[in-house]
């Protein structure tokens, strides 16, 4: 019988695993060397950093993570301890391109701008970024893509170059961490290119933090009169308070936090991890039953104003704005 360590926060994880062995669930940010002496499998979120020290000595032949980047995975290590890893690519990107429009909508209803008269720049046409140029087509925005992994696979001309991209109205990141190589996007946005952006542009990171130079971004928001959402910052779970104060919007790194995408990212690895031992999927998560499933809008008015009121219906994202702050503000007084 084996026994599998995992993440406490992930859906259903006694549920769906524990027809494999013992299941410890523990907080993610507790699993810790002396916690994996006796384990075989390993399931986390992006809150554990899975790398030698924390896997030397283990008998750890598994790991999987919920989520769809694998900054926080050493892979070079697992290869060279013949580790079986999975990750949830694409578990929760619907739940990231619904954010990203809940709050586009907000901006541009209180603004009386309209999408139909926008550009919009996506770096990253990855499982989100190609959602998320999907839906702003569909609103009759102008979408400028850049994507330098697919243009050289694919040779596509609709793949445009980032300088093009971030003269765009709006400009959405949707990529990966990668702190080297030919695609390095750590610090994707430093200084130079946080210049060049649109004065007035609405910049999203839904990404990874540190894909913007979060430094340079603080002190260049004002001088360009940026309006910026960010739902992931550099050196997570700490952030720049003062960063915070200059931002539009700021969430805790919850964009995809989406029942969804949870339960997902919950089947992927349990796939996979039935796919390693040869054993039969079994397991489904119980679909959620959802009270007054029908949302009434009795308003007029424009797209946007009407996509912010249904939004808000479903999801405040100022509700989660003004939590992150409020608990900045309680750890941090007089900041």
């Amino acid at each position: 019988m084996l026994k599998l360590t995992i993440d406490e926060n992930i859906a259903y994880a006694r549920d769906a695993f524990s027809r494999f062995g013992d299941v410890t669930l523990l907080h993610g940010r507790k699993i810790t060397p002396e916690s994996l002496k006796e384990s075989d499998v390993l399931i986390v979120r992006s809150i554990t950093k899975v790398d030698k020290n924390l896997l030397e000595g283990s008998k750890i032949k598994f790991v999987g993570t919920a989520t769809i980047g694998r900054d926080h995975i050493d892979l070079d290590y697992l290869r060279e301890n013949n580790i079986t890893f999975a990750d949830a690519a694409g578990c929760n990107a619907h739940a990231v391109k619904e954010y990203v429009f809940t709050a586009l909508a907000g901006i541009l209803s209180e603004r009386k701008l309209r999408f139909k008269d926008l550009s919009i720049g996506i770096i990253g046409a990855g499982n989100v970024g190609s959602k998320v140029a999907n839906c702003a087509n569909a609103l009759g925005m102008k979408t400028i893509i850049n994507d330098p992994p697919l243009k050289r696979k694919t040779g596509d001309k609709k793949y445009k170059e980032p300088d093009e991209a971030l003269r765009a109205d709006i400009v959405t990141l949707h990529v990966p961490l990668n702190k080297e190589g030919i695609d390095k996007t750590y610090h994707l946005l430093g200084f130079e290119r946080l210049n060049d952006l649109k004065d007035n542009c609405i910049l999203i990171n839904s990404s990874r933090g540190s894909v913007v130079d979060n430094d340079a971004l603080e002190k260049i928001i004002e001088k360009k009169n940026l309006t910026v959402i960010l739902d992931v910052w550099e050196n997570e779970p700490e952030l720049n308070p003062e960063l915070l104060q200059k931002v539009f919007i700021g969430t805790p790194h919850i964009a995809g936090y989406s029942y969804e995408g949870k339960v997902n990212g919950t089947m992927m690895i349990y796939s996979a991890l039935c796919r390693f031992l040869n054993e039969e999927v079994t397991f489904k998560a119980p679909e959620i039953k959802i009270d007054n499933a029908v949302i009434e809008l009795n308003e007029t008015g424009s797209v946007e104003t009407l996509l912010r009121s249904l939004f808000s219906k479903i999801y405040d994202i100022r509700k989660d704005d003004g939590n992150l702050r409020k608990i900045l503000s309680d750890k941090n007084p007089g900041k």
